[in-house]
């Protein structure tokens, strides 16, 4: 089995306590995270032999994230160390009821966003690759992000590695003078497998999609025909898997997915998350819930995608970044014991 790599941005995360709004305590709580990091972190958990590629500060912070991240069991040896620089930073305040998550970036000139794609030997690291994963938050940094992305996933494939990027628009990011469709149609040129939710695909790759999320109710056959179309205007992408989040409050989701496969299109399993407790991070586990699920069951995408939207709704009940679910966790859910009773 070779290693899923994967290669993008961790920052500080500093949340309000609770549900409180910013300062209404005199304190943050301070963890970690990043898309393509929770992926790593998710899938090292998982079982596989994950790797995260990023730049980091030389100096105590970027140190604290490093053993952060190793605890995991991920592999950090490629990671690049800059003198003089600084960790981004994300605040995060988590909404209720009808009051939405409010995200607040400090990531200009960070180690990350800084560094250039000939600060990373990606030629080396993909050299047994299996896998590589980014994500369309990456080029939205940075110039020198998006020439990084771009250089990585094409040493990715290259290397015969199979590549997947999930499109997450943020439109709070996209401010150095190139468009998010402008960036992601090349990228995704590269890719094997395309995550999103029907959002990313408008934003970032102009396909538009006549969809409401807030009616309560979705219509799969509308992304039956989007996720046609992705793959008419990218031959090259095989598989197509969107999430599909009907967002009823900030603490009140149904959640379930779509995939475009090989084989046929498939509709997961269908959840009501009630009291969500955290739900950053949750479509990074459901991109590490597909990438675990496609590289280990197949031939059977059906249960790709069950699998995919078991790890993510899981995920929607752990406080920070990180999805902290075990494999037998995911697999008892997927295959239908979402009791939530007390294992003895």
């Amino acid at each position: 089995m070779g290693k899923f790599v994967t290669f993008g941005e961790v920052m500080l995360r500093l949340k309000s306590p609770r549900h409180e709004r910013f300062f209404q305590s005199p304190s943050l709580e301070a963890t970690f995270g990043g898309g393509e990091c929770n992926v790593a972190v998710s899938l090292a958990i998982l079982g596989k032999d994950a790797q995260f590629v990023t730049s980091l500060p030389d100096n105590a912070i970027g140190e604290s994230c490093l053993r952060e991240i190793r605890k995991y069991g991920v592999d950090v040896s490629a990671i690049n160390k800059v003198s003089g620089s600084r960790l981004g930073i994300y605040y995060l305040e988590t909404g209720a009821m009808q009051r939405p998550s409010l995200v607040v970036y400090d990531r200009a000139h960070s180690a990350f966003a800084d560094a250039k794609a000939s600060d990373y030997d990606f030629a080396s690291i993909m050299k047994d690759a299996e896998w590589f994963h980014v994500t369309g938050i990456t080029p939205a940094v940075s110039q020198e992000a998006a020439d990084a992305a771009l250089a990585a996933m094409q040493a990715a494939k290259k290397a015969g590695a199979t590549v997947s990027i999930d499109l997450n628009f943020r439109k709070k990011l996209w401010k150095y003078g190139k468009t998010a469709p402008e960036v992601m149609r090349e990228l995704t040129k590269y890719a094997d497998v395309v995550i999103a939710n029907e959002e990313d695909i408008q934003k970032c790759l102009g396909i538009e999609a006549k969809v409401d999320v807030t009616s309560g109710k979705l219509d799969t056959d509308v992304y039956k025909e989007l996720t046609a179309e992705v793959k008419k205007q990218f031959p090259n992408v095989k598989i197509v898997a969107v999430t599909l989040r009907e967002s009823h409050s900030a603490d009140f989701n149904g959640w379930s997915a779509a995939l475009s496969g090989k084989t046929g299109f498939y509709v997961s399993r269908h959840y009501e998350m009630h009291d969500i407790i955290d739900r950053v991070g949750g479509g990074d586990s459901f991109a590490a819930g597909i990438i675990y699920a496609l590289s280990t069951y197949k031939d059977d995408e059906q249960y790709a995608i069950n699998f995919a939207v078991a790890s993510s709704c899981l995920k929607h009940s752990i406080d920070g970044d990180l999805n902290l679910s075990t494999l037998k966790e995911v697999e008892a859910l997927a295959k239908g014991d979402g009791s939530g009773r007390v294992q003895r």
